[in-house]
């Protein structure tokens, strides 16, 4: 009985897996945008397209978008005066959604301060240490989590325009040297599932191009919103690698160079993903 049960439940799994494959296959053909001269893609097409209509259809829906919750809490912080200038965010920048229209959609900028790129978890933490004076958000705290997510939807709809070339250079060169590294004990790189085979299942996962532009993501599966450095360290953990750490030069190279892999794309924050 046991030799038979498992049998069936193989046979079980094979026809769920064949099942969920048929259903892809009969989606509609994915949509993209012309990648430029050089691109290592001929078409560009943003995570969105690789999944159902289901989730395609949560994201459309502003109301029943769950990342939207986020959008809301942001905007009432936005106003509120914290540290010991006395500023909120409004105080300097006024209506985000004129003053940072396109803000997101250039993260990763270049920092003559710093001499170095900043992305906008960076950027929001230096607003509020230099010019208000209060203390730095901690990466993966709801509060700079939504933050982030408020910033970025300003931008939704523009395409992604991150600069690579001057002293942005180096660290577009790094990034790729890390998107093509092999790591962990699966032997894997970024370019193994996302460049190679996406289209295809891992397992139960529907691999998609990799693309960055709806970050902040609410993803299903953790029913929370998921800021683009956790998702790399994700990325690590599955190929059983030891992952750099969230707002490291690293992770802040690859960010640069994922990010010019869908120039063009719209930015969709917050996009929502299995």
């Amino acid at each position: 009985m046991s030799i038979r049960y498992g049998s069936l439940a193989v046979l079980a799994t094979a026809a769920l897996t064949l099942s969920a494959i048929a259903t892809f296959g009969q989606e509609a053909e994915r949509k993209g945008i012309p990648a430029p001269p050089g691109h290592v893609f001929q078409t560009i097409i943003s995570g969105y397209q690789f999944r159902t209509k289901e989730t395609r259809a949560l994201q459309d829906d502003d109301l029943e978008n769950p990342g939207f919750l986020s959008v809301e809490r942001a905007a009432d912080v936005w106003k509120a005066v914290d540290g010991s200038e006395g500023k909120s965010c409004m105080s300097c920048h006024g209506d985000a959604e004129t003053s940072m229209k396109d803000v997101g959609a250039a993260m990763p900028k270049w920092s003559e301060k710093l001499n170095k790129p900043v992305n906008l978890e960076q950027q929001i933490n230096i607003c509020r240490t230099e010019h208000m004076k209060a203390e730095p958000w901690a990466f993966k705290s709801k509060e700079l989590t939504d933050m982030t997510t408020f910033v970025r939807f300003q931008s939704r709809g523009m395409p992604v325009a991150v600069k690579t070339d001057g002293p942005m250079s180096p660290w577009f060169e790094k990034g790729k040297a890390i998107y093509y590294t092999r790591v962990g004990q699966l032997d894997l790189a970024c370019a193994s599932c996302h460049e190679k085979n996406n289209g295809k299942f891992m397992r139960a996962d529907f691999l998609s191009q990799g693309q960055t532009n709806g970050f902040p993501t609410y993803r299903l599966r953790d029913q929370r919103l998921i800021p683009l450095h956790e998702r790399f360290e994700g990325c690590m953990f599955d190929v059983r690698g030891v992952p750099y750490k969230p707002l490291s030069d690293e992770f802040l190279a690859l960010e640069v160079y994922v990010a010019w892999r869908g120039i063009g794309l719209p930015v969709e924050t917050p996009s929502v993903r299995n």
